[in-house]
């Protein structure tokens, strides 16, 4: 069921979320979360619908924020609102309502957003696209517990890493992070199975794909060992090669679906690595409200402290050269069999 309203007011909306309710014969509240989720017009139906399969898990009223742009002097001076309510079948296992803001209600978002929060329940804001900088500082942002962003999204994906480490607040993650889950997983149940002294590392995937640095440095500050970051032509992360004292051990993913774990001493093992979808992505990180403290000390190691290995050539920064010189590793086992999410 939807419902269409133009120039409204928050009031409304939330009168007409009743009569929705009401209408298809759910009369009762038993949603979850609060998922607020901030777009553009061009990105609102595939963040929308992402939402929707996610609340399969997670029930949620979701909240899209999308921030028109005014044409004429006249028009961005005018605060005007019109929402579409969606309930039932239109809106997955919750409730939704896209939020369209012009003129001055844009400054003042948080204002809109706030009456339309469920009672004592989580909030959440994903920026499917266009985060700022510091996501604890944007009014929307300050209404939530957990901050979403997607560093895959934005033109210059490396350098928002760099920003993001700047602007950290417990509570921030975002889904080039979720993306890797199961690599770190299996990467430390790998070191798990063959207890051993890693000596360095190195992380190959496609240009300018923020996940692959994030690998690497999760690797670099778990293991305290010089990582090499490595230009493939992609899909995604495609392997991630462990020097140790044991042998070498390769996690290797060429096509974007299937892997292949090689260890010394041991046969070849086929891992399910497939690429998710946003949707899952999203999932995932809806399971969890608690800062997430790996993410945190992975995303601080620094961008401009890992090697790099381009046309044959590598290049390694002071940095690297001073994790060789300390502790080895071994002496940090149980911190490897924490780095698992």
């Amino acid at each position: 069921m939807k419902i269409d309203l133009t120039e409204t007011t928050a009031s409304k909306i939330n009168k007409a979320l009743v009569e929705g309710r009401r209408a298809v014969g759910t009369p009762a509240i038993g949603m979850v979360l609060t998922l607020v989720i901030v777009t553009d017009e061009e990105n609102a139906y595939d963040a929308l619908k992402a939402a929707n399969e996610a609340s399969r898990e997670h029930p949620s009223r979701t909240l899209v924020v999308i921030k028109r742009v005014s044409r004429s002097p006249r028009d961005r001076a005018k605060a005007r609102l019109d929402a579409e309510v969606r309930v039932g079948t239109e809106a997955g296992t919750g409730e939704t309502v896209v939020l369209r803001l012009y003129g001055e209600a844009i400054d003042h978002a948080q204002s809109v957003v706030l009456p339309l929060l469920l009672p004592d329940a989580p909030v959440v804001v994903w920026w499917a696209v266009n985060a700022p900088l510091n996501p604890a500082k944007d009014p929307l942002g300050a209404l939530a517990q957990r901050r979403v962003t997607d560093a895959y999204a934005s033109e210059q994906p490396i350098q928002e890493l760099s920003a993001r480490a700047e602007t950290y607040t417990p509570g921030d993650t975002d889904l080039s992070w979720t993306r890797i889950t199961p690599w770190r997983s299996m990467l430390a149940a790998a070191l798990d199975q063959a207890p051993c002294t890693v000596t360095s590392a190195e992380v190959e995937g496609e240009e300018f794909n923020p996940s692959c640095e994030l690998l690497a440095m999760w690797l670099a500050s778990r293991l305290n060992v010089p990582v090499t970051r490595k230009v493939s032509a992609g899909p995604g992360l495609t392997a991630v090669r462990m020097e140790s004292s044991s042998g070498t051990i390769v996690l290797d993913r060429p096509d974007g679906s299937l892997a292949t774990l090689s260890m010394r001493n041991q046969p070849d093992r086929a891992v399910a690595l497939k690429r998710r979808v946003t949707s899952e992505l999203l999932a995932e990180e809806l399971r969890r409200l608690d800062p997430d403290d790996i993410y945190a000390a992975a995303l601080k190691y620094g961008v401009d402290r890992l090697g790099h290995q381009a046309e044959g050539k590598t290049s390694e920064e002071p940095a690297a050269a001073d994790s060789a010189s300390a502790k080895p590793a071994a002496k940090k086992a149980p911190a490897k069999k924490a780095a698992a999410k």
